[in-house]
């Protein structure tokens, strides 16, 4: 990180003092993040960073990327459906877009104008995105876009859905037919269903979204017909290691609440951080989270270099949300009662934090993936 990455922290971070901080809890009751705050983050250029100054950004590296996922963990696990959108879903734009569709579309996501969304999931369908049901028929100048889409991140709020469809259902092997088509807000046959009420993550509106005869022009197919399945692949490592991030920074966040709530609480008159097995507790976790934070820096280097670390990635991936799963247990632990109410940030951290070792590719994915890198 250089001076101007400190310097880009420091203004973010006041720009969230006074923008979410605040509203967070508000946010989180009412089950959604306003439009407002999306455009606000647009209008200070906290959105889509990296992208060609052409398309509304900065052409800045990946490292402004890393600050902005690290400072709005911090407010709340709520907000990843700006990471999303700004670091998952807009560069499959940026990179397999046409220069009409960058035109097009771009401008108006560095804004915070349009709000994106990418729809793999189905009701049937998790992580085995070869055999996804959803299917694109192209008849004349559109596709005609039949399925359902399910725990779509940003799926209230999307403009732009990236939608992973077959295009040729008897391709073999069964992924060479999948292909991605932009779905825009207004399209006929496109609806929302439920806005899901989920264990955590309240403030970050999940949708089902439904696609029944919609008609999708000819001129949104994003690259080229069954090739979707390997776009998808090539942008997982930078969407995994976002999952990473976000693990490493809740983790780091609950124990700094829990180190201050041990140092304030007292048993048998004296603070519960003079009892051992309080110290022997913290010390763990802080041994924990500080080989997560070498480990995850490197990483985030090597990808700033743009190297294949997919493996290491996806160990990133798998240990950091395990991590931080087992942290939030340990707090909640250490505070007692106090941690189970709602109140106290812990219980929010306890509740947002298991997701994530399911969404990008579950862990078992990971395992997976790692098994078969090293040769297995």
């Amino acid at each position: 990180m250089t001076e101007e990455h400190h310097l880009f922290r420091k203004s973010f971070r006041k720009f969230l003092e006074k923008e979410a901080y605040p509203f967070y809890d508000e946010w989180e009751e009412n089950r959604i993040i306003p439009r407002t705050f999306w455009e606000k983050m647009g209008e200070q250029g906290f959105l889509c960073p990296d992208l060609d100054e052409q398309y509304g950004g900065y052409s800045a590296d990946w490292g402004y990327s890393v600050i902005i996922n690290e400072e709005l963990e911090r407010v709340g696990s709520g907000l990843v459906g700006i990471g999303l959108h700004s670091d998952i879903v807009v560069p499959y734009l940026s990179s397999f877009g046409t220069k009409e569709q960058k035109q097009r579309w771009l401008p108006e996501c560095a804004a915070g104008k349009l709000i994106s969304a990418i729809a793999m999931t189905e009701p049937g369908t998790g992580s085995d995105l070869a055999n996804i049901k959803t299917t694109a028929v192209l008849d004349g100048e559109n596709y005609i876009l039949n399925g359902q889409k399910t725990f779509i991140t940003n799926g209230i709020h999307a403009d732009l859905v990236i939608v992973a469809c077959k295009t040729d259902p008897n391709a073999v092997p069964k992924h060479k037919g999948v292909s991605l088509l932009v779905v825009e807000r207004d399209a006929k046959g496109f609806s929302r269903g439920r806005k899901l009420n989920k264990v955590g993550l309240h403030s970050q509106d999940t949708a089902e979204l439904i696609f029944e005869d919609c008609i999708v022009p000819k001129q949104n197919l994003l690259g080229e017909e069954g090739k979707g399945f390997s776009y998808l692949m090539e942008k997982l490592q930078q969407e995994r290691l976002i999952v990473a991030i976000d693990a490493q920074v809740s983790a780091e966040e609950m124990f700094n609440e829990t180190m201050k709530y041990v140092k304030s609480c007292e048993a048998f008159g004296k603070p519960i951080s003079e009892f051992q097995n309080t110290q022997f507790k913290m010390a763990e976790m802080a041994a924990d989270i500080e080989m997560g934070r070498v480990f995850l820096d490197q990483l985030i280097a090597r990808h700033l270099a743009e190297e294949n670390i997919v493996t290491n990635v996806s160990m990133a991936k798998y240990k950091l949300t395990e991590t931080a799963r087992k942290i939030s247990i340990e707090c909640m632990q250490l505070h007692g009662g106090y941690g189970y109410m709602e109140e106290y940030k812990i219980a929010r951290r306890y509740r947002d934090i298991p997701v994530a070792s399911i969404y990008a590719g579950t862990n078992e994915i990971m395992k997976k993936i790692i098994a078969k890198n090293i040769g297995l």
